[in-house]
């Protein structure tokens, strides 16, 4: 992929939500050369932080300032959050401006955005999967983005030389690959690839024996599916919910393969479980060609 257009690194961007997500955009954004970057949050001592990191310019506890100078809005808040911040900020929004989001979801989210979305405003909806388990500034980081794949969901409104903008930009931030897809097929997606292990993680843990000091007998394998179980309740809470049917579809699907690892168990029966690990092992071979 050769991208089209080139930003503008004299561009002013603005992040509203300097977590660990946001922050990471602000890190990653810095390397690639872009200095006209403000925050938004409303926690000043995080916008405290971002700045003494040299992370942004600048930051506000509201967009009314800034907003109307913006060429690029990134949202790194949930979901139900993006869409309060644009109804309570839409007269604020340069005429002109494009903005984007990293939301775990995406088809209630793009329906209730364009509701409220002024017109002279390009919305492209994007989810970048990459993230850590720790919550707050203190935990961003640029190397989260370095290599990992990038989705875009592009609606019959955004423009094109937008879309050539973003991927552009993404690229410049070190992701290593971006897809286009429909917003019903990235939340299928996304319910099997990120919500299912999120859940399955959880259970994982919380099907341990209360008390029992697993921890000194934990290895790679139990570190590694849990790590995912330090999880933000308040969003994958509100993630789950909003995409409820394609993550109750993953789930049965995985409650389906478990019961025929289960049933060999029971029936003792040696060749199931090895076709089964075979088949697992040749699946998790092609997910990195």
């Amino acid at each position: 992929m050769i991208p089209i257009k080139t930003p503008n690194k004299d561009m002013t961007i603005t992040i509203v939500g300097l977590g660990v997500i946001g922050g990471s955009f602000a890190m990653s954004l810095q390397e690639a050369g872009y200095h006209n970057i403000y925050g938004i949050d409303i926690d000043q001592n995080t916008l405290d932080k971002a700045k003494a990191q040299r992370i942004i310019k600048e930051g506000y506890t509201d967009g009314k300032t800034i907003l109307p100078t913006s060429d690029l809005v990134i949202f790194s808040l949930y979901p139900r959050l993006v869409h309060d911040f644009i109804v309570n900020h839409r007269t604020f929004f340069k005429d002109g401006s494009i903005l984007t989001d990293a939301t775990g979801v995406k088809k209630f989210f793009i329906a209730d955005i364009m509701e409220v979305l002024p017109n002279s405003i390009d919305f492209i909806f994007g989810h970048p999967m990459a993230g850590r388990e720790k919550r707050g500034i203190d935990f961003a980081s640029s190397s989260v983005y370095k290599g990992a794949n990038y989705i875009l969901t592009p609606i019959p409104s955004n423009k094109k030389e937008n879309l050539d903008f973003m991927e552009s930009l993404i690229m410049e931030m070190g992701f290593g690959r971006i897809t286009r897809i429909s917003a019903d097929y990235h939340d299928e997606l996304i319910a099997f690839t990120s919500q299912l292990p999120h859940a399955i993680a959880v259970s994982l843990v919380n099907s341990d024996v209360e008390g029992r000091e697993t921890g000194k007998f934990t290895g790679d394998s139990y570190r590694e599916l849990t790590r995912i179980a330090n999880i933000n309740e308040d969003l994958w809470s509100e993630l789950f919910l909003e995409n409820k049917e394609p993550l109750l579809k993953s789930i049965q699907q995985f409650e389906d393969q478990l019961d025929l690892i289960k049933n060999a168990i029971k029936t003792d029966d040696s060749a199931a479980l090895k076709e089964l690990f075979i088949k697992s092992t040749k699946r998790r071979e092609q997910l990195d060609k």
